[in-house]
């Protein structure tokens, strides 16, 4: 008989990667594969230590801006997150062989933002400030054109005219119950707006926080496995929080575990922000057995089948 404490542990599904996710990191192997080292990319492909410094060992160079690449012929990519429009057109100026591996979800907010600012549209875009995603929404078109807000209590700020015509598009990993709110604000304040067709925040976001919501008021404790510059897993930290589980903390890898949170309990969630590798959870999982009498369950609550196929300039150069 084991002298290890009970503890059963349900998992989250779906968790960690996303198709978006998925292609950035094939983007920066597969140039790797058919140009060889280096490749540049720019900023963190996507928000995971352990993903990028992967990447790095297999001869990825990671850049601030372009500032920071020399004079090259090696391809120079752009993250998942998106980049504002001055950026591909310096890096044509520069004469770089670039590739984009911006996520297509985020493209579309590009493009929606893009077409209501071509209808004489004002765009007031929801999301957080200084998150790369945002920056680069709002940098698809010129200065005054997007109004950025994060709260309903910003809605209350805005000061626009009745007449003006407005419209919104959202940051693609926010929290869905946040985000409902502020659309709500939005509306009784200004009933014309327009907003996207079907909603921007990406099915992954809310497949992870439907998981997470089933989940944390059902068990003691939960583990995030996400980077603390992770929207999306910040996202499921808070909302584990609001369903009321007591204890709630977000790691990287299983040496951030915090062991004297987790001494007493015997029912654990555990979940991965979509840039989170299953690697890393299996990390945990197996920190957790070394300490505890271990049952599994799988808590169901989407099946995702979503992929999406690399930029062109790799289509027809996959390696075999």
């Amino acid at each position: 008989m084991s002298s290890k404490p009970a503890l059963h542990i349900v998992m989250c599904a779906p968790r960690g990667f996303c198709a978006g996710v998925v292609r950035a990191i094939d983007v920066v192997e597969q140039s790797l594969a058919r140009f060889g080292a280096p490749v540049y990319v720019r900023h963190e492909i996507v928000h995971n230590k352990f993903v990028v410094d992967n990447l790095k060992a297999k001869g990825a160079i990671f850049v601030a801006s372009l500032d920071d690449i020399p004079e090259t012929s090696a391809p120079v990519i752009f993250s998942a997150h998106g980049v504002a429009k001055a950026v591909p057109e310096e890096a044509e100026r520069r004469q770089f062989f670039t590739i984009d591996a911006t996520c297509p979800l985020v493209t579309k907010v590009h493009r929606e933002a893009e077409i209501h600012h071509k209808r004489g549209r004002h765009i007031i875009l929801i999301g957080h400030k200084g998150h790369p995603e945002v920056e680069g929404t709002m940098g698809q078109l010129p200065a005054g054109a997007v109004t950025l807000i994060e709260t309903s209590s910003d809605v209350d700020a805005l000061a626009f005219a009745q007449d003006i015509q407005l419209a919104f598009v959202t940051q693609t990993t926010l929290s869905v119950d946040d985000t409902r709110e502020v659309i709500g604000a939005l509306k009784a304040k200004y009933p014309s707006i327009l907003g996207p067709h079907r909603e921007d925040i990406c099915y992954a976001t809310t497949n992870r926080q439907a998981a997470v919501d089933q989940i944390a008021p059902k068990v003691e404790a939960m583990i995030v496995v996400g980077a603390p510059n992770s929207s999306n897993s910040l996202r499921l930290k808070e909302l584990a929080e609001r369903r009321g589980c007591k204890i709630v903390q977000m790691v990287l890898r299983a040496s951030d575990i915090d062991w004297t949170r987790f001494a007493q309990i015997s029912s654990l969630g555990v979940t991965a922000g979509a840039s989170a590798p299953e690697i890393l959870v299996d990390e945990i999982l197996a920190a957790f057995e070394q300490r505890f009498e271990v049952s599994l369950e799988t808590l169901v609550v989407a099946r995702e089948d979503m992929s999406f196929p690399l930029p062109r300039e790799l289509r027809d150069a996959r390696p075999v």
